[in-house]
């Protein structure tokens, strides 16, 4: 009999998954394959690894629940570790494949993979792509690749206006699967069988990875907590699970569908409330498809310091203030306490990401794409298109942020008193210009700017 390799990469769920129920409507036994490739953990210049252990260990946990949802309807995952391309294509040799069904690639590095396989593959195998990463489907927006625009909103307003999104599919109650020796499903890697020096349990306290984890969170944040009614205005917050949704490490492996979320919302439009947080919530998800569609555009531009701008910015790069900032001992609370808590948890709140990201490249004069690469070693919702789009928009297109006059605005003393315990005896006033107290555990900054004196004395008069 013969049989179909299901190639599950960043799609790690049964429902709303088109592969999937490609695959089983082939009538032919299914191998599910997931694979641990070490070159997405390798070591970059920088000094870090391509994507760290706090990635790894929240993929581990999602690849973990996609091999119980399998076995659940009949099935099983097999795990391997290794080059993807030499590990598909030796399975299909020796399994006799004739079709392998997957998500399509988009980004030039996976599109590079995609190709490479092709080389490996016997003439007889036919390597099925779908396309199934965005609210939209890349065949219903009313643009062509090259033509996507270059502002959100001419995007976002012609493609709602002109475009339908497809309703989701469901979860597949079984599965046929290829007999396949027990010895030979594989099991979860060791960080050092990636290259990964680390070996280190991070304390994930926001979220756990997999598809069951992710649905539990949406009807959590949506149904049983109706918090998504406050969004609008909770959203820039920092501290704690209600403010945002924390769907985002969900959408970014794919344990959750965008479409699932755009039926979920609504759902909650028609029987709990419709106001501008529901709205909000959908414009981001489509706005993440944009960036999408337009990385897809300008392809390697945007990882280069000129980004697709074309641009130049006289970058000082000290790699002594790098370190500081990575590590989270820049001596400016709001920018320490949203780095310390990236490097634990593998997460942060995106006014983190924004202030974090303008005192890099305003401040410190450190190329974006130094910041970017490690946003992507550290974020368990890593998304190619969205982190490198951002962050080459904080460096180009929008205005500086200052986290002197954010930490204030946003009340972030609970915050920081988390995260940098050095300075959580001194009072609200004080934790926010920590560097004007008798501090010895805590460094002062590098500088302290001329344009944070104003927001400098508004605390000082306001917490006095």
């Amino acid at each position: 009999m013969s049989c179909v390799i299901l190639w599950f990469k960043n799609d790690l769920r049964l429902h709303d998954n088109e592969s999937l129920q490609k695959a089983i409507a082939s009538g032919k036994a299914i191998l599910p394959v997931y694979c641990f490739d070490p070159r997405h953990y390798r070591q970059l210049d920088l000094g870090f690894p391509k994507a760290d252990a706090v990635r790894l260990e929240f993929t581990k946990q999602c690849v973990t629940d996609l091999r119980k949802n399998i076995q659940k309807i009949g099935g099983d995952l097999l795990i391997a570790t290794g080059n993807s391309d030499k590990i598909i294509s030796n399975l299909v040799k020796d399994y006799d494949c004739d079709e392998i069904f997957a998500e399509q690639e988009f980004a030039t590095e996976e599109l590079g993979l995609i190709s490479e396989l092709r080389k490996l593959l016997p003439v007889n195998c036919e390597l099925n792509m779908t396309w199934g990463r965005t609210l939209y489907h890349i065949a219903d927006i009313p643009y062509k690749i090259p033509d996507i625009p270059l502002t959100s909103k001419a995007y976002r307003i012609n493609t709602q206006k002109n475009s339908e999104i497809r309703r989701t599919y469901d979860s597949p109650k079984k599965i046929e699967i290829l007999n396949v020796p027990a010895s030979q499903w594989g099991e979860l890697p060791k960080s050092s069988d990636l290259g990964l020096s680390e070996e280190k349990n991070y304390s994930l306290t926001y979220m756990e990875g997999g598809e069951s984890k992710a649905l539990e969170r949406l009807n959590h944040y949506l149904f049983e907590s109706e918090q998504l009614t406050s969004y609008r205005w909770t959203r820039n917050r920092s501290l704690g699970l209600g403010y945002s949704s924390k769907l985002s490490p969900y959408l970014a492996l794919g344990c959750l569908s965008p479409r699932t979320i755009y039926e979920a919302v609504r759902e909650y439009e028609k029987t709990i409330k419709k106001n501008q947080s529901t709205w909000w919530i959908i414009f981001e998800v489509v706005w993440r498809d944009y960036f999408t569609f337009k990385l897809m555009r300008f392809q390697n531009q945007i990882y280069h310091t000129e980004g697709y701008s074309n641009k130049t910015k006289d970058f000082e790069n000290n790699k002594d203030l790098f370190q500081r900032w990575c590590e989270g001992r820049t001596g400016i609370p709001f920018v320490d306490a949203h780095m310390r808590q990236l490097n634990e948890t593998g997460f942060m709140s995106n006014r983190g990401r924004v202030n974090c990201s303008s005192f890099l490249v305003y401040d410190y004069l450190i190329d974006w794409t130094w910041g970017a690469a490690y946003f992507e070693s550290k974020l368990i919702d890593y998304d190619v298109a969205s982190n490198w789009m951002n962050w080459h928009t904080q460096a180009y297109q929008i205005w500086y942020t200052n986290p002197v006059n954010q930490a204030n605005k946003y009340k972030a003393q609970e915050f920081i008193r988390k995260w940098v315990p050095e300075i959580k005896h001194l009072s609200d006033r004080d934790i926010l210009v920590p560097w004007e107290s008798d501090v010895v555990e805590y460094p002062k900054p590098a500088a302290i700017f001329k344009k944070w004196y104003r927001a400098i004395n508004k605390i000082k008069k306001e917490l006095e």
